[in-house]
């Protein structure tokens, strides 16, 4: 992991320079189901990899599952290839229940593997208690980490959400990320908005997704306003709104060509 200004460098990718990279996450019940979904991704489609590991059956019990998926993942995927891992709590729209203490177990058990062969990135929510020591104690490890916050409810005001991606930053995140609900065009106006307030004089990475269908303009034009990375699935999406990887590079790569 390298950083300059507001660029973050994992393995093969770069976030925050050009176009804004692909994420495809990886939605699998367990560890074999995840490998195959690695070595199945179409080549070139995925800058990054997000294993969502909430949706791996027994992993709030069991952290040492997680652990152990991560890494079979790992050595699956393409060298060049960054893997993002994440467990989304229940309250931000996360598959399993997981309290406090087993969301930071599960964070710990991907720093405990943190190395080449482990993660080059885990997703630490900010609502998380004790987050500024989450976030640091994985970066001492050698992890990038996304500090997020996603509200399936609503979207925040702009001036909130431009709030919110500032404590990110002040907690110490290396990626600064938030994902809204919007019900109108207003709400998507707004988080753009933000997107482009904060990302104008980030010096870290930003990335925001408007989730549903009235928010597919963020996931397409989002690079536009400052957003660093978009989400698009192969196979099982993992969030409201995500399409097609393969469709969605076509229109980055068109919508950066034009540029």
């Amino acid at each position: 992991m390298t950083t300059s200004d507001a660029v973050l460098r994992l393995r093969g990718t770069t976030l925050g320079a050009g176009t804004p990279s692909v994420c495809v996450p990886l939605v699998a019940a367990t560890p074999d189901d995840a490998v195959d979904a690695a070595r199945a991704l179409p080549a070139g489609v995925a800058d990054a990899v997000e294993l969502r590991l909430d949706h791996l059956t027994g992993a709030a019990a069991e952290p040492a599952r997680a652990g152990a998926a991560v890494a079979a993942v790992r050595a699956a995927l393409p060298t060049e290839v960054p893997l993002l891992a994440t467990f989304r709590s229940a309250r931000e729209g996360g598959a399993q229940p997981a309290d406090d203490a087993a969301y930071a177990a599960v964070v710990g058990a991907v720093v405990a593997g943190a190395g080449p062969d482990g993660a080059d990135a885990v997703d630490v929510e900010l609502a998380t208690p004790g987050v500024a020591r989450l976030v640091a104690r994985a970066q001492a490890a050698g992890l990038a980490v996304v500090v997020s916050h996603h509200d399936f409810v609503r979207t925040p005001p702009a001036a909130d959400l431009v709030a919110l991606l500032r404590r990110q930053r002040d907690v110490g995140a290396d990626v600064c990320k938030v994902a809204v609900l919007p019900h109108d065009p207003d709400d998507v106006l707004a988080l753009l908005t933000a997107t482009r307030e904060f990302a104008r004089d980030a010096d870290r990475p930003v990335v925001t997704v408007a989730m549903g269908a009235l928010g597919l303009v963020t996931r397409l034009a989002g690079g536009v306003f400052g957003s660093a990375m978009t989400f698009g699935a192969v196979g099982t999406a993992s969030a409201p709104g995500q399409v097609d990887a393969g469709r969605l590079r076509a229109v980055l790569d068109l919508l950066h060509d034009a540029s």
